[in-house]
């Protein structure tokens, strides 16, 4: 399994990403997805998950309101729409997928990651 993270980059404040990660090597339709975030010298952190369908979503209260998670199962990615960013949300941003299909929120339950892509809010 491959995951291939893509759409970090430099934005000031209030602005908005789309990050984007496509999977490969296996059936992408079967499996939740997760985004999940490292800022430096703090713990990796959950951000946003969805499950096989799309129909069931998570996200964290930091971000709740501002960035929405999608897949695509057709394209075999999976999205993270970011709106109204803050400096606090500059991190590296990793996406992973669970050998499950269901919604799941904690990092050890996802079994395979991307290299992850930065994401730079200045103030």
């Amino acid at each position: 399994v491959q995951l291939q993270a893509s759409g970090g980059g430099l934005v000031q404040a209030g602005g908005s990403l789309r990050l984007s990660c496509a999977a490969s090597g296996r059936t992408f339709s079967r499996y939740a997805m997760g985004w999940f975030r490292q800022a430096p010298g703090k713990e990796r952190e959950s951000v946003a998950a969805i499950n096989w369908s799309g129909g069931s979503t998570y996200y964290a209260d930091s971000v709740k309101g501002r960035f929405t998670i999608s897949r695509d199962n057709a394209k075999n990615t999976v999205y993270l729409q970011m709106n109204s960013l803050k400096p606090e949300d500059t991190a590296v941003y990793y996406c992973a997928t669970a050998d499950s299909g269901f919604l799941l929120r904690r990092s050890h339950e996802y079994a395979y990651w991307g290299q992850g892509t930065l994401v730079t809010v200045s103030s």
